[in-house]
């Protein structure tokens, strides 16, 4: 090797050897950076701190404050209908189709169907026991009858309807 060589490559390994050092600097600099920094905090738990630690009600006062009540009053009326099952409904028909004709139509999981051989032995407990156990649910030898038909969107009202709706068409 020539002279000129030698030193090119004496200054590469060099620059080589600066370039390692700079990088494990960095290295160690954003790992002591990182130690530092609080971590990121879970947005849900940011939610849920939030909705546990907002305010139950509010201060209405004077006219505005008349305004803002009835609003929110209204928007609390909303959202209260908006959570009852099938729009508020009180036709057994509409329930039972949307949601225990799941079952009762082919007999799943041990329900009666609407025949007098299959609702005949509960029919004979009485409606008071038939409401209790459809907005409480049961479980019995020959199956599992959930709370509220599984939706506990609904009233007890709208059970007892559903129901009285469900022995007026036994066939």
């Amino acid at each position: 090797m020539r002279n000129y060589d030698l030193e090119f490559l004496k200054k590469f390994s060099m620059v080589i050897g600066f370039l390692v050092l700079v990088t494990l600097g960095l290295i160690v600099g954003s790992l002591m950076l990182h130690k530092r920094l609080p971590p990121e905090e879970n947005p849900a738990r940011v939610r849920a701190t939030e909705q546990r630690i907002a305010p139950v009600g509010a201060v209405y006062a004077g006219q505005t404050g008349a305004a803002q009540q009835a609003a929110a009053a209204a928007a609390a009326a909303a959202k209260a209908a908006s959570q009852v099952a099938y729009g508020g409904t009180t036709d057994g028909s509409v329930i039972y189709n949307n949601l225990c004709g799941g079952c009762h139509t082919a007999g799943v999981g041990g329900a009666p169907t609407l025949t007098a051989a299959g609702m005949g032995a509960r029919a004979a407990k009485g409606t008071e026991t038939l409401y209790k156990h459809a907005i409480e649910g049961f479980q019995g030898a020959a199956g599992f009858m959930p709370p509220k038909g599984g939706n506990p969107a609904l009233t007890e009202e709208q059970v007892k309807v559903t129901v009285d709706w469900m022995l007026a068409n036994v066939k």
